[in-house]
């Protein structure tokens, strides 16, 4: 791993009521419960499908790790 990773602010704006079933369980997995809830992950491939694929519920900013 290198020293300076990118990591990604992700923040859920939107409520996950009304949404696909699997588009909960990625909220889930990315350790977001509650509406306005921050998290930060690790700039991954894996971690921006999953941004990707529920893009209309959060809210992501880059940061300097």
């Amino acid at each position: 791993m290198s020293e300076q990773q990118k990591k990604l602010r992700i923040t859920l704006t939107r409520s996950v009521i009304g949404t696909l079933r699997k588009h909960r369980a990625t909220v889930k997995a990315l350790g977001l419960h509650r509406m306005h809830q921050t998290v930060e992950h690790v700039d991954t491939p894996a971690i921006r499908g999953m941004i990707h694929q529920v893009q209309y519920l959060l809210t992501v900013e880059e940061v300097e790790g």
